[in-house]
C-alpha cells in the first residue's frame, strides 16, 4: 500500500522532478508534488511524495528527514489526512459579521 509523505524546508527552486529523484534512491516514487503558491506560482517549500511501500516510505524517512539541502535541514514524515477546516473569509460582510469590508474595519479587526 502507499504511503503519502509530507516534505518541508524545500528549496523554493526545487521541481516535482528533483523532488522525485530525490526520493527515487529509496524506492518507486508513486508520486511527487510540489506545492504552489496560487497566486505568485512560487513553491511554497513543502510538497508531498507517495512511495509504492511502506518499507520504502520509512527508509526515506530515515535517510531524508534532518537531512540539510541546501542549508536548511528537510523534516520528512508521513502525512496526515487533510482536516475539515472552516472557509477563511477576506473582508466584506461575510459569515455575519455586521461591519462593513472597509479597508479601516479590517485593519482595525486584525489587531484586537
Amino acid at each position: 500500500m502507499a504511503t503519502k509523505l509530507f516534505v518541508a524546508g524545500l528549496a523554493y527552486s526545487m521541481t516535482d522532478d528533483d523532488l522525485r529523484n530525490l526520493f527515487a534512491d529509496y524506492g518507486t516514487v508513486d508520486s511527487a508534488q510540489i506545492i504552489m503558491d496560487r497566486e505568485t506560482n512560487r513553491s511554497k517549500g513543502f510538497g508531498f511524495v507517495e512511495m509504492s511501500t511502506d518499507e520504502e516510505s520509512k527508509n526515506a524517512i530515515q535517510g531524508l528527514n534532518g537531512k540539510d539541502m541546501n542549508g536548511r535541514p528537510l523534516t520528512v514524515n508521513e502525512a496526515r489526512p487533510r482536516e475539515d477546516r472552516p472557509q477563511r473569509s477576506f473582508g466584506g460582510n461575510r459569515g455575519g459579521d455586521d461591519r462593513r469590508g472597509s479597508v479601516g474595519n479590517n485593519f482595525r479587526r486584525s489587531y484586537r
